[in-house]
């Protein structure tokens, strides 16, 4: 199974050059049975990470670009009226897929970025009344512009709650970036990748997650690192119940990438920055400084009580 695991992360890096950590924490989330939302610049490669991702996990895709007229049944479907024998025939939207990717979903409106909620919750969504369950596995992957470039709408607390995890790619190593001068194309490589596992494997490999086991001396870590959260003045809030439990199904995701049957301390501090910062907002008075959020948190609380 990890050899499965790395074989997948070593596919996407083919096309992802230099961004390994990404590549594992975006399996992580998918392997936990998340959502992932991906932010930074345009041109940074997000929409490359999430269809090789999708083809190499042998996933069924579909992409939609979020602009300001969307309607959410652009997303979700419409049904339409058939003269000839007086029926609605129902048309499925792109959201009826393994993978969806909602590219730039904060250039949508509001109205239609809740048409997501449900689906990304209880993996079925309601139209017109009926209710209709979604593909297995199910997993959005969104990407969004920083938030202060023009044509964008925040995302709610409530949207943002439901992805287990956000990164950010950021530029590639000098390095690396010298091979797309070069004439490496990703849009080549993205051409030849080849799906790894099937969709029976990977759900097989996803409820293996569950079994990964976390002691009572590592949840007693992630319920201080959550307390700390809503006792510090320097947050406007903290971390919620459900918050709490995609840390604890993140670090088990990490675990079984790394070869593990049980979650460590080091499991949870590589999902922590990812899994709680977009749920978390500063306060007004405090400046983050040179560290992250999730690293201060990290830095403030002891491993062992």
């Amino acid at each position: 199974m990890q050899a499965q695991l790395q074989s997948v992360i070593t596919e996407v890096g083919r096309v992802l050059l230099g961004k390994e950590e990404q590549v594992k924490l975006s399996l992580a989330c998918l392997l936990a049975k998340g959502h992932l939302l991906i932010e930074d610049l345009p041109g940074m490669g997000k929409t490359t990470l999430a269809h090789a991702l999708a083809k190499v996990v042998g996933l069924d895709y579909q992409r939609v670009q979020c602009t300001s007229d969307m309607l959410p049944a652009d997303i979700l479907g419409v049904s339409t009226f058939n003269q000839q024998d007086g029926s609605f025939n129902f048309h499925p939207g792109p959201v009826f897929t393994q993978v969806l990717l909602a590219d730039e979903i904060n250039r949508t409106s509001s109205k239609t970025q809740s048409a997501l909620l449900e689906a990304m919750e209880e993996r079925q969504v309601t139209v017109e009344g009926e209710t209709r369950d979604l593909p297995e596995p199910f997993f959005v992957i969104a990407t969004q512009n920083p938030s202060d470039q023009s044509g964008t709408y925040r995302l709610p607390e409530s949207q943002l709650d439901r992805f287990l995890m956000r990164i950010q790619l950021g530029y590639p190593d000098q390095k690396y970036e010298r091979q797309l001068y070069e004439g490496l194309d990703p849009r080549d490589q993205l051409r030849q990748l080849q799906a790894v596992v099937n969709t029976a494997e990977l759900m097989q490999i996803q409820n293996q997650v569950n079994s990964i086991q976390a002691t009572e001396t590592l949840l007693s870590y992630v319920e201080r690192l959550v307390q700390f959260t809503r006792s510090n003045a320097r947050l406007a809030w903290g971390l919620s119940p459900r918050a709490a439990l995609a840390i604890i199904r993140s670090a088990r995701a990490w675990a079984l990438i790394e070869g593990r049957d049980h979650v460590i301390p080091e499991d949870v501090q590589a999902v922590f920055d990812a899994v709680v910062v977009h749920r978390l907002r500063d306060g007004a008075d405090y400046s983050q400084g040179d560290r992250s959020l999730g690293e201060w948190i990290l830095n403030s609380v002891e491993v062992v009580a």
